[in-house]
């Protein structure tokens, strides 16, 4: 148990501060990769629309 503790201990410090930079990273290129979808979205509806698409 001693040992698992001490593990434990180990591996909190040594992501204290790796874990907040690596989730702020990630929901930065999330928020990025989201912006770039919903532009393709975007323009594939004002496509759709500017060549006479029939929305049946």
């Amino acid at each position: 148990m001693k040992t698992f503790l001490l593990l434990k201990e180990i591996y909190i410090d040594a992501f204290r501060d790796l874990g907040s930079w690596i989730v702020e990273n990630y929901f930065r290129a999330f928020a990025w990769f989201s912006f770039m979808m919903l532009a393709v979205v975007f323009y594939a509806f004002v496509f759709r629309v500017v060549t006479g698409f029939a929305f049946e």
